[in-house]
């Protein structure tokens, strides 16, 4: 399996860094490298993330890190990360600029 991060979850990355970084830059580097780490999971086990409850489509699946939500598409032998964001709010699909 390759992973492959779209620009919208790229964006939500630099986002959660740069509001994580105004208490603690060191912190927000952690932060995002585990979010990438636990992304990385999915290379050898891309079904163990959950169908994401708002859309019902076995291939868009979530794992859950701390407190985020990371939300990714099986397509083939890839492993699309289509956004990342904080656990306490509901996911729209409009956010995850697919049909």
């Amino acid at each position: 399996m390759q992973i492959v991060w779209t620009q919208e979850a790229l964006e939500k990355l630099a986002e959660i860094e740069e509001y994580i970084s105004k208490d603690s830059p060191k912190r927000a580097i952690n932060f995002i490298n585990y979010l990438i780490e636990q992304a990385e999971t999915l290379i050898n086990h891309p079904e163990i993330g959950r169908v994401v409850p708002e859309i019902g489509n076995e291939n868009i699946r979530e794992l859950i890190a701390k407190r985020y939500r990371i939300i990714y598409r099986l397509s083939g032998k890839r492993v699309e990360i289509l956004t990342v964001f904080e656990g306490h709010r509901l996911l729209h699909i409009e956010e995850l600029g697919i049909n």
